[in-house]
């Protein structure tokens, strides 16, 4: 037997190499490189301004943001709505509201409906400073200042990772260059990291108000079939070891691991959408059609696995190394760290609007979330509950402007 020492070297090895071990490569690798810009505005001929944005008037620059572990992140900034003049505030500065995507899409899948129906370009028109994130491993946040993507290293990340250093990064970046508090508003993924960063006081001082749109905190009682299958099926050990660090929804392991899911009684993959977020009530199909020349996209499947560990533990807690020495070695305790949402700040103004239909974001788990915020200054606590609405009506509904993106509005100019 060997020496205790020997073992103890061998356990801290083992959980240094869980996510790095390259038995092939890491499959998928596009649009990554080396390489800061250190956050100067760019025209960018083929990005989201240009594809999506000044095409129909709107003034935009695109920007990149170096966060402390080295990833160089791509944001928008929509500095003036479709007509010049339009959007004016009286004199008073724009307030910067910045809008966080989901899991497998970038910033992009807010702008696949029409200017008058999608919410950064409503914003833009009611006179904000908008501005669009785009988290690491997405099409346009492919690069770091010394990894690249085919590196299993570029996506030894999960979600705790877009809590501690993506959001912050954001912020400060839009901060100073604006000199404001900004305006949050997330959606699904973005809703979760948003929580878990506010309960850890990243924001403290930048954060003005937050919208949550389809939240997904706690996720014990998702509907979906595929999703819960898949959420049971994602072994971190066994994906890693298999050499897929990237999860690319497009290639061809995603793609086998997905026949494999379809298989399972009771799943039907028939419609993928509905399948996964739940009976959407108001899509036109063009926008979806729009929608699939875009995304899913990649993230890591690290991240993929945390938030599998999410819906299988019932709580919302950090990164689980899956042994007891390996969590003790990064957290100091056997066990992985809380996030405790009733910390968020009692007097933050939120806006929160959930669905009946949605698979993903179920109504028990959205209940668990406001029993978390159940000490929250009442007055500064707006809900909207849409009986009809799934998980992608929020973002790509044709009626969402009328039901959920006035309200957004009407929250935001009240807390100026």
């Amino acid at each position: 037997m060997a020496p205790p020492g020997l073992l103890s070297l061998a356990a801290v090895g083992f959980c240094l190499l869980v996510f790095v071990l390259e038995p092939d490569r890491a499959h998928g690798s596009s649009r990554g490189s080396f390489g800061r810009n250190n956050g100067a505005a760019s025209p960018a001929v083929d990005g989201i301004c240009a594809t999506a944005l000044t095409t129909h008037g709107y003034k935009c620059l695109e920007h990149e943001v170096e966060t402390q572990d080295g990833y160089i992140l791509n944001m928008q900034r929509i500095t003036e709505g479709r007509v010049p003049g339009s959007s004016s505030t009286g004199g008073k500065k724009k307030q910067p509201v910045l809008i966080q995507h989901g899991v497998l899409v970038d910033g992009m899948t807010w702008l696949l409906n029409s200017p008058e129906q999608n919410l950064p370009m409503i914003l833009a028109d009611k006179g904000f400073d908008v501005w669009i994130a785009n988290t690491r491993g997405t099409r346009f946040s492919r690069k770091h200042v010394s990894l690249d993507p085919a590196d299993p290293e570029f996506w030894n990340w999960s979600w705790d990772e877009l809590v501690s250093y993506d959001l912050p990064a954001f912020f400060d970046f839009v901060f100073n260059y604006t000199g404001q508090k900004i305006h949050y508003i997330g959606h699904s993924l973005g809703t979760l990291i948003g929580l878990a960063s506010f309960s850890e006081g990243h924001q403290a001082d930048t954060l003005k108000s937050a919208a949550f749109l389809s939240p997904i905190a706690y996720l014990s009682h998702i509907t979906s079939p595929l999703a819960a299958v898949a959420a049971r099926a994602f072994v971190g050990e066994i994906t890693t070891f298999l050499g897929v660090a990237e999860f690319n929804p497009k290639g061809q392991p995603a793609s086998v691991f997905l026949k494999s899911l379809c298989n399972h009684p009771g799943v039907d993959c028939y419609d993928l959408m509905t399948a996964v977020t739940g009976k959407n009530c108001c899509l036109n199909s063009s926008t979806v059609d729009l929608a699939l020349q875009y995304e899913p996209q990649s993230t890591a499947t690290k991240n993929m696995v945390h938030l599998a560990q999410t819906f299988r533990d019932g709580v919302i807690a950090k990164y689980d190394y899956g042994r007891p020495d390996c969590n003790l070695m990064h957290y100091g305790n056997v066990k992985p760290p809380i996030y405790n949402i009733s910390s968020i700040p009692h007097d933050l103004p939120i806006f929160i609007s959930y669905g009946g239909q949605d698979s993903l974001s179920d109504v028990r788990d959205v209940q668990l979330l406001l029993d978390s915020l159940k000490f929250h200054d009442v007055n500064k606590l707006m809900i909207q509950y849409i009986k009809d609405y799934a998980h992608a009506d929020f973002i790509m509904g044709v009626n969402a402007k009328d039901i959920v993106y006035n309200q957004i509005v009407q929250f935001l100019k009240y807390q100026e």
